[in-house]
């Protein structure tokens, strides 16, 4: 039987016991939950888990907590598995590793106004550790960290490490602004310089913002996504 994990100061843990953390984090943000509660369902077959976040900034500039937490995903597993596995961010969410898809990111917030202070915010993520039923290569675009060559990472140790290197990615945010998470997150973006489909627009993937947000060239003219289009508004 795996324990329970620890976190760092100023964050506390509770078992979705089964049910999504992300949506159990939602709830919990809106009934006043405290600012650093993890929510996380994890099992050998997967990671999932969930953080609310009250940034005393606009929307606009707090919808940077969703990359930043897939940077502190990328380095977890970058510490903690094999040192060859490349550990790729999409920049509408997914997570690759080692080119195939293996998780994804989530964000949500209570307002859809990018200049108001969101009331809360809740970042997530989702890893699959191991299918079981399924037999190699049935799935080439998909994978799973098992398969990876994890097999000495267990879900509670990446949750714990997780926590760790977000915590830290926070610390720098506020003290730093944006520019060590754009270098950091440019770093490990699959994708740009290509073409792709995002957000139902198709077109080539310039690059990034200074909030990270995707310049998307498309019909000859450039457009900006921001980050706060990949966040879900609940209210």
């Amino acid at each position: 039987m795996m324990s329970g994990p620890t976190f760092p100061p100023l964050m506390q843990g509770i078992n979705a016991a089964g049910a999504d953390p992300f949506d159990a984090a939602c709830a919990e943000a809106a009934r006043g939950c405290d600012a650093g509660t993890i929510l996380y369902d994890a099992n050998p077959e997967w990671l999932r888990a969930a953080i609310v976040l009250a940034p005393e900034v606009p929307l606009s500039d707090a919808a940077a907590m969703l990359p930043l937490t897939g940077v502190a995903v990328q380095n977890a597993l970058g510490a903690l598995g094999p040192s060859e596995m490349a550990v790729h961010l999409c920049w509408d969410g997914p997570i690759r590793v080692n080119g195939a898809l293996c998780g994804g990111l989530r964000g949500a917030t209570d307002t859809a106004d990018a200049t108001a202070e969101p009331g809360w915010l809740v970042t997530g993520f989702d890893l699959v550790f191991a299918r079981p039923d399924m037999a190699g290569g049935e799935t080439p675009d998909e994978t799973d960290l098992m398969s990876e060559g994890c097999v000495d990472l267990t879900p509670v140790g990446l949750l714990e490490s997780w926590s760790r290197h977000l915590l830290n990615w926070i610390s720098r945010w506020e003290d730093d602004g944006m520019g060590p998470l754009h270098a950091e997150w440019s770093g490990l973006a699959h994708g740009m310089g290509q073409d792709g489909s995002v957000l139902g627009k198709t077109g080539h993937f310039l690059g990034l913002d200074e909030k990270l947000g995707l310049l998307l060239r498309t019909d000859g003219q450039t457009m900006l996504l921001p980050v706060t289009d990949l966040l879900e508004i609940r209210t």
